[in-house]
């Protein structure tokens, strides 16, 4: 897809862009348009554009709640995590689920 953005809206983009793509790509934009899935090839620019946007969004909230994690621990909150701490957790869970479903049991005899 050799095309510029689109033109309609004189002004609106500060500068045209060209977008290469491969042989593949080409042909999975010609196919998504032939099935009615996108009407343009400037539509699968946009929807990945989108999608990158998301995605980086999303990046960027994962590395926030990673500094957050790293700072509590580091003011010596939370807890760390190892195999053991993770089996006790699990035997935990487990003991709760079956004392309320022991509990949940005598309720309806």
């Amino acid at each position: 897809m050799d095309a510029a953005l689109d033109t309609r809206f004189p002004g609106f983009y500060p500068k045209l862009m060209e977008v290469h793509l491969t042989p593949d790509q080409l042909a999975f934009v010609r196919q998504a348009i032939e099935s009615g899935r996108l009407l343009r090839e400037e539509d699968a620019v946009k929807e990945a554009l989108s999608l990158w946007e998301e995605r980086e969004r999303t990046r960027a909230e994962i590395l926030f709640a990673v500094d957050e994690a790293e700072t509590s621990v580091a003011h010596g909150e939370g807890r760390i995590v190892t195999q053991e701490s993770m089996r006790e957790l699990a035997e935990d869970v487990k003991r709760r689920g079956r004392a309320r479903l022991t509990s949940g049991q005598q309720t309806h005899r």
